[in-house]
């Protein structure tokens, strides 16, 4: 079964951790990765490596070996990865429907006036366009 991400698996919250540290700055070894998330998490070198080598699996990252070393970079740009993870979410949690979701947050979510200004705007952009395609 082919998933709405292109057919990567999807990347657990940990390895998102991980890709954080990556999209931020890269290449970077894996002792750099280990130090990055060391305020953040309590995790080992191992289990950093681990989750390395996950997302290599995934294709989420890629490497190259720079003389026994290697340095690992997002090989997906962040987002795409959450275009990818925020449609899986929707199909998990919403059937695939878009709208439900937009109206679950609409009606459930704290927005400001400048929340609810900017979602009218973009409503209104997105009406726009579908009127001139007619």
């Amino acid at each position: 079964m082919t998933t709405p991400n292109e057919g990567r698996a999807r990347i657990s919250e940990a390895e998102w951790t991980v890709m954080d540290v990556l999209w931020e700055r890269s290449p970077l070894g894996s002792s750099e990765v280990v130090a990055a998330l060391a305020a953040a998490t309590d995790w080992s070198p191992k289990t950093v490596q681990t989750l390395l080598g996950r997302l290599v699996k995934k294709g989420y990252v890629g490497y190259e070996d720079q003389g026994g070393r290697y340095l690992y970079r997002p090989a997906v740009p962040r987002s795409k990865a959450v275009r990818e993870e925020s449609r899986s979410f929707v199909e998990r949690v919403f059937g695939g429907d878009a709208s439900s979701l937009l109206l679950h947050f609409a009606r459930s979510a704290e927005l400001s006036a400048a929340d609810l200004d900017e979602l009218r705007r973009v409503l209104d952009d997105r009406a726009g366009a579908e009127e001139g395609e007619r």
